[in-house]
């Protein structure tokens, strides 16, 4: 009886695309990727910082890229515990990119005190900032709403 609810309130097939927690997988991967290729493209002022923000972008990336094929193929169907999976996945993600892009924003920091010469490199760092931030306000609203449809099953 618990299994049909949950099952009704994940979509498969192309209807996840359409439905309003889903369809934030799509600006999830895009602020993701973007966070991806700028952080592997700008020079590293402190590389334990970069290493962090390279490794939630990377693990976040796979991770929605993941659930949302297995979501399109209908893996989740017959088992009523792709709602939590759903919601706690959601959730250490908005918690990691949170974490990344503060520290994104602090490396940014220490990194604006270099010559004029090197703009270029502090502007990549800065809009690697913007779309961590992003991604974290993209997360956070998947998160919530994982949580509701969490909460409703």
């Amino acid at each position: 009886m618990s299994s049909a609810p949950s099952t009704r309130s994940l979509p498969s097939g192309l209807a996840v695309l359409t439905t309003l927690p889903d369809v934030l997988f799509v600006p999830e991967l895009v602020f993701g990727g973007l966070v991806w290729i700028l952080v592997a493209s700008s020079k590293v002022s402190l590389s334990i910082v970069q290493g962090w923000v390279m490794f939630v972008s990377v693990f976040c990336f796979v991770m929605s890229i993941t659930l949302l094929c297995l979501y399109i193929c209908g893996i989740h169907r017959g088992s009523s515990s792709w709602v939590t999976l759903d919601a706690i996945c959601q959730e250490i993600a908005a918690l990691f990119y949170l974490s990344a892009a503060v520290l994104e924003a602090f490396a940014t920091y220490t990194f604006s005190f270099l010559p004029p010469q090197q703009l270029y490199q502090y502007q990549e760092n800065i809009a690697a900032v913007v779309f961590a931030f992003l991604a974290t306000l993209v997360y956070v609203v998947h998160s919530v709403f994982s949580l509701l449809r969490w909460k409703s099953s």
